[in-house]
C-alpha cells in the first residue's frame, strides 16, 4: 500500500521526469523492438516451440465479440498454433472511468461491427446468469474447437439467446469450481504477458488489442514467413465507403480533444492536420489535462503497452515517435496557460501541433521560455503580446470546460473527437486514434 502510493506519487513529480522519459524513448524505439523480437524468435527456435498466437477472450467484453470472428482466418491465413485464453474481469487499477467505459465500449463496438462484416447489435450487456452459462460451455471446450463454439456462445449471449446456450450446455459444460479455476488461470496468464483486458492477441513479446490491431500481428507473422498464400490483402480490415479527399458546399464541426503528454494524441495529429485540408470541416481545438495530471493513475504494464502502441501506429500512419520529454507538471502547465490567447488569434491546433511534435518527436522541453518564445515567433504571432499570458491561470478553466463537454460523450482518453452539424447540433463522440476512419465515414454520411 505504501509502496503503491510512493509509486503514485514518484509518477507525477518533475523529480521523476529522466525516469519517465528514459522509459517511454525505451518502449517506443523501434531499433529496441526488432531487437526484441530477434531474441524472442532465438529463444522460441532454441526451445523448439512452434509458432504460437495466444488470444485472451473475455465473454462479456464487446470486442472479444468482434476478435473471436477472425480467429478461423487467422489459422487459415498462417503457418501458426493457437491458444485460446478465456479470462474473466479486467485489471480494475487499468480501468478509468468504469461507468463510462462499459458505456462507450458497448457502442463502440455496435458502431464498428458493420464495417468488419460482423452482426452485433446488443442493447445492453448479457445477465450474469447468461455469463455465467458461456464461460462454462467454454472452459469445456478445447483449443482446437474453441472458435467455433465460441463464436456461437458470443452470438447467443449478445442477443440473449438462452436457448441455444443451453443447447451447447448439453454437450459441453464444466463445474463452478473448473470456471473459477479457467478464469483464475486465464488472468495470471494475461498479466503474465503484462496485458489487463480481453480481446487481445499476444505473439512472443508482443501484444495486439483487438480487430484494430489484429494488421500489426499479420504484418510481423508475413515477415517471418508464416503466410500460407500469396495473397497480400489483410484479413481484418474495415470495409470503408469514405473518400480520401471530399468537397462540399456544407461544412461540418470537428471537435478535437488532445493532450499534451499523449503519445496517441501525437501520432494522431498528422491525420487531424490533413483532414483539416481534405474535408470541408471547421476544426476546433480544445485541449485537456493529462490523465496523470487529472490524478488519474496508471499501472505500469499499461503506460508500457501505450507507449509501445502509439509508436507502432505512429510508424504504420508514417508519423513515427522520435526522442521523447514528457512534459507531465510544469512545462504542461505553461504551455497550456498560453493556449486561450494563441486560439483566440486563429492558431490553437498548430500550437498544439507543435508542441507536441517537440514533445514526442524532437526531445524538447515544452516549458522552456526561448522555446515558447521561438514557437510563437514561428506562429507569426507576437510574443511580447502573448507572453503577458504566461503562467496565468484563465487557461484552468477552459480546459476544465472541454474536459466537461469531452465527457458528455463517454469519453475520457484522448485523442477524443466530437463532429456536429455547422450550427452545433446533432453531436457524434469518438475515443481514439484509432478511430479517425470513423470520422471520415460519418462525415461522408452527413456531405457526402
Amino acid at each position: 500500500m505504501i509502496k503503491q502510493a510512493i509509486r503514485d506519487f514518484i509518477v507525477k513529480r518533475t523529480f521523476a521526469a529522466k525516469l519517465r522519459n528514459k522509459g517511454m524513448n525505451t518502449f517506443s524505439n523501434f531499433e529496441i523492438l526488432k531487437s526484441i523480437r530477434s531474441s524472442a524468435e532465438l529463444k522460441r527456435e532454441e526451445e523448439n516451440r512452434p509458432h504460437e498466437v495466444m488470444y485472451f477472450h473475455k465473454v462479456d467484453d464487446p470486442y472479444s465479440h468482434l476478435a473471436i470472428q477472425y480467429i478461423d482466418k487467422l489459422q487459415e491465413s498462417f503457418d501458426i498454433s493457437f491458444q485460446a485464453i478465456l479470462v474473466g474481469e479486467e485489471n480494475s487499477d487499468a480501468v478509468h472511468e468504469p461507468s463510462l467505459y462499459s458505456t462507450y465500449c458497448l457502442d463502440d463496438a455496435k458502431r464498428i461491427a458493420p464495417f468488419f462484416g460482423v452482426e452485433f447489435s446488443a442493447a445492453s450487456y448479457p445477465s450474469a446468469e447468461l455469463v455465467i452459462k458461456s464461460n462454462k460451455i467454454l472452459t469445456a471446450v478445447d483449443t482446437l474447437n474453441f472458435a467455433e463454439v465460441a463464436k456461437k456462445v458470443s452470438s447467443a449471449l449478445w442477443s440473449s439467446n438462452e436457448s441455444i446456450l443451453d443447447d451447447l450446455s448439453r454437450e459441453y459444460s464444466a463445474s463452478d469450481e473448473e470456471v473459477s479455476n479457467k478464469l483464475e488461470s486465464g488472468n495470471f496468464i494475461r498479466s503474465e504477458k503484462d496485458y489487463y483486458f480481453g480481446s487481445a492477441f499476444y505473439y512472443e513479446k508482443e501484444l495486439y488489442w483487438g480487430v484494430d490491431r489484429l494488421h500489426h500481428l499479420e504484418d510481423r507473422l508475413i515477415e517471418l514467413g508464416l503466410k500460407k498464400d500469396s495473397i497480400n490483402e489483410p484479413i481484418c480490415t474495415p470495409h470503408l465507403s469514405a473518400p480520401s479527399k471530399m468537397e462540399s458546399t456544407k461544412t461540418v464541426n470537428l471537435h478535437y480533444y488532445p493532450s499534451l503528454n499523449s503519445p496517441y494524441t501525437f501520432v494522431s495529429a498528422k491525420r487531424v492536420r490533413e483532414m483539416k485540408d481534405d474535408y470541408p470541416i471547421n476544426l476546433i481545438t480544445k485541449p485537456v489535462l493529462p490523465m496523470l495530471m487529472r490524478n488519474m493513475k496508471i499501472p505500469a504494464i499499461k503506460g508500457k503497452y501505450i507507449i509501445s502502441d502509439a509508436a507502432r501506429e505512429g510508424r504504420k500512419n508514417n508519423y513515427p515517435m522520435g526522442s521523447i520529454y514528457s512534459p507531465i507538471g510544469k512545462p504542461a502547465r505553461k504551455a497550456y496557460s498560453l493556449f486561450p490567447v494563441v486560439d483566440e488569434a486563429g492558431k490553437g491546433f498548430e500550437y498544439i501541433d507543435e508542441l507536441l511534435r517537440a514533445s514526442f518527436y524532437d526531445g524538447i522541453n515544452i516549458g522552456d521560455d526561448e522555446y515558447l518564445e521561438s514557437l510563437i515567433t514561428k506562429l507569426d504571432l507576437d510574443w511580447l503580446v502573448i507572453k503577458k499570458e504566461l503562467n496565468t491561470k484563465a487557461w484552468k478553466k477552459v480546459l476544465d470546460d472541454n474536459l466537461k463537454d469531452m465527457y458528455e460523450g463517454n469519453c475520457w482518453g484522448v485523442p477524443s473527437f466530437k463532429i456536429t452539424d455547422s450550427d452545433g447540433n446533432n453531436p457524434f463522440y469518438v475515443w481514439g486514434q484509432d478511430r479517425m476512419w470513423l470520422l471520415k465515414e460519418e462525415i461522408n454520411r452527413r456531405l457526402g
